[in-house]
Order: structure tokens, then sequence, then C-alpha cells
């Protein structure tokens, strides 16, 4: 039972636009950018942060950096002394990260944690990128004959979408295609500025490449370098800082985390006889909605996914309960995930569209639900939205985890 109710004060993002290595910098200049940036936003001074929290991947692999829960000492000397760690879990890194920090509050240990997601990518040939992040498979035992690792993966998914219930290409093109249209009007989303043509989310071979399987190269998110960083506090923080405004707070409400075993095929064997590919993500979700109280899905307003390949978006439609299993069509073709359907997914452009930095995609998820439910999303705004939901992955499901971010007023 949680002894303090967790308040996000809100954070700030990097612009995922942004080569960090081409510019000449490297992790002291981006954690030192968005911390700073977080401070000044949320009106929480350097001395008020009891603990810090770094979700990271892939550091050492990327630029030979670890220990990377050292680096907001390293760059605010303020925070010097801070207890701080690092956590990973892949795509999943920044969700532990969070979770650690959570339950440090609810402990009643610390009072205020500062949360960082960070990943440098850019730092390597696209080849040599793909091979680093394959260390989140099972290193040795699966995807050994090729060097797209993660897209040979989420192929090998889709096809065993077919085998079990059907799959037309076309749904995972539109998922692609809708979640870069929502980028556009993001002002800090990857693609953003970036040209596409109708061809580009088709089967030209020219305009939208086959990289594995049944994927091409707009069904995949793009290496991405980027940063983010939230403040999550307690009620004994707020009981002292009561200048804090409940309308421009909120609430992580629900929570879901689910671990399975590394292998793509293992897991598949285990669900074989189970309505969903995953049943623990499905868990993931139903977890999260338990523990906020609510029913069902229908009961958010919105929700960020996981989309570093259309089928992983694909996924996650059925296993949210958006659709039964096997039926994540029906919310393509209906138009429920578009920013004005039935359920809005990944408005500001997700990871395909957004960008996937991946130890700060689970933050960047959380904080883009803070923005939705107090009204600061700017031109990819939900209208009305009060709570919204992230769905994180890391590797090929292995880790999952799910946050409901809730308004602590009632918008009309």
């Amino acid at each position: 039972m949680s002894t303090s109710a967790i308040h996000l004060l809100g954070g700030s993002q990097s612009d995922f636009a942004v080569n960090w290595h081409r510019a000449g910098k490297g992790f002291d200049a981006l954690i030192g950018e968005v911390v700073g940036a977080t401070l000044t936003s949320t009106t929480i001074a350097p001395t008020e942060i009891d603990v810090i929290h770094v979700g990271n991947a892939f550091g050492q692999l990327f630029t030979g950096q670890g220990q990377l829960g050292g680096m907001p000492a390293t760059v605010i000397p303020e925070l010097w002394g801070i207890p701080a760690s690092r956590h990973e879990a892949a795509c999943a890194s920044g969700s532990m990260a969070l979770l650690a920090a959570m339950a440090d509050l609810e402990s009643g240990r610390y009072d205020c944690a500062l949360v960082i997601g960070a990943e440098l990518e850019k730092t390597v040939p696209g080849d040599e990128a793909a091979g680093y992040l394959g260390a989140a498979a099972w290193v040795g035992h699966e995807a050994q004959d090729t060097k797209f690792v993660w897209p040979t993966m989420f192929a090998e998914l889709a096809d065993e979408y077919d085998r079990r219930y059907g799959l037309d290409d076309v749904h995972l093109r539109a998922i692609s295609e809708l979640n870069i249209t929502n980028a556009r009007t993001n002002p800090l989303a990857q693609t953003r500025n970036w040209t596409f043509t109708p061809d580009s989310f088709g089967t030209d071979d020219t305009a939208n490449p086959p990289v594995a399987g049944r994927l091409r190269r707009q069904d995949c998110s793009q290496m991405t370098d980027g940063a983010v960083a939230v403040i999550l506090v307690s009620d004994r923080f707020l009981a002292r800082r009561t200048d804090l405004r409940p309308d421009e707070r909120a609430v992580v409400s629900g929570w879901g985390h689910r671990t399975a075993g590394l292998s793509l095929a293992q897991k598949l064997s285990v669900s074989a006889d189970e309505p969903y590919v995953f049943p623990h993500v499905r868990q993931t979700m139903l977890d999260a909605l338990r523990r906020a109280g609510l029913p069902d899905i229908d009961a958010l307003d919105g929700i960020e996914v996981h989309d570093c390949f259309s089928m992983s978006e694909y996924m996650a439609i059925d296993h949210l309960g958006i659709t039964g299993p096997g039926e994540s069509w029906k919310a393509v073709e209906g138009g429920d995930i578009a920013r004005d359907g039935r359920l809005p997914v990944n408005p500001g452009g997700g990871l395909i569209g957004g960008g996937h930095p991946v130890g700060a995609t689970g933050v960047r998820m959380v904080l883009d639900a803070y923005k939705q439910v107090t009204g600061n999303a700017g031109a990819y705004q939900v209208p009305d939205a009060h709570r919204f939901a992230t769905l994180n992955i890391g590797g090929s499901a292995t880790t999952a985890a799910s946050f409901i971010v809730q308004s602590q007023t009632k918008r009309s």
C-alpha cells in the first residue's frame, strides 16, 4: 500500500532532431541542458532534490561512458552528494528509473526525485549502431545471421500475427503514416521537418526500401539522440511547497511492470495457446488500470505506446484492449487511434515520428502524458484530456511497463 501519492511536477525534453555527436557534445551537455530546463520549468531548486534516477541502455557501447548516475552532479555542482543510480532495461530503461523513483517516494525514504532518461546513438555508423542495439536480445541465441536484429525480430512478430490472426501490411504502413503525420505538429520531434511522399508509406522499394521481412524503412523508428527529465514528489513535499499549483501538477495514479524471458521464440512458444501473443504485456496494462481504479482502457483519454516499429504498435493496440486479440486493424481502419479518435495513440508522433533515444523513451512518454493532462501539449493537444497512459517495452517485449497519469484538477 502506498504511503504517499506520486505527484508529477513536469519536466523538459531535448530536441530529438539534434545530432549531439555532430555538434561535438556528449552526455555532459545533453544532461546539463535537460536538467537545467527541468529545474527552471518546475521551480524546483537543485538543493530540494533528494534522489536521482537515470535511465540509460547503451551508454558504454555508443560512447564508452558508464556510471551515468554520476553525470548530473558532474555538470550541476549543487547535485554533488545526492544519491543517484542508473537503470537499464533496453528500451524500457527510462520506465525502470521512474519505478525506482516512485518506490523511493512511496517508502518515505525521499520526498523529491529527479528522473532522467538519456541516450546518444549517433556516434557510430548505422550498421554498427544496429549491432549495439542487438545487445538487448538473447545474444548468441537469436537473430545471429543479421546485422539488423530488431527489424528482423519484429518482422518475425508480424509473421506470427499473420499465422495466428491474419495481417495486412497496409495497416502497418497506416500506423507509420499516422505517427509521422502527428509528429509534424510536435516542435521537438525528430521527423517534423523530414520530407515524405505518398510512396514513402507504400511498397515502392526506392521510396520505402525493405529492411527485414515485411518491414520497410518507414516501419522503423530511427537512431536518435536525446534526453528527458521529470520531477516526482510526495505528499510531504507538497505540504512544504504550498505554492505549487494543482493545475500545474499531475498524479501517477497507476502503474504496471512485468518481465518475460529474453528469447522471442520462447515467448511465442509460451503463448501458443493464449489469446494474446504477449500475455505479460496485456497483464501490465491491466495492472496499471487496476491500480488506478479504472475499469478498462476506455476510461483513458489517450495513450503513448511503444512504436519502435509499426508492428510493436499494432501489437500494443490489441494488448491494451482497444480491440480484441488480433483485431488491431479495426482500430487502424476505423480511426480509433487518431488524435480525434476514440482513444488517441501517440498524438505527438510516438517513436517513429517523434524519435527513440532508447533510454529516454519511457520518461518522454510520461512527460508527454503530463503535458496532455495539464493542457500543455500545444499543437498536439488532445482536447479535454484528463487521464493518459503509457505502454513502454524493452527488447522483444521482454520488459513491459505502463503508467497512468491523471490531472489533479478536472479541466473544463
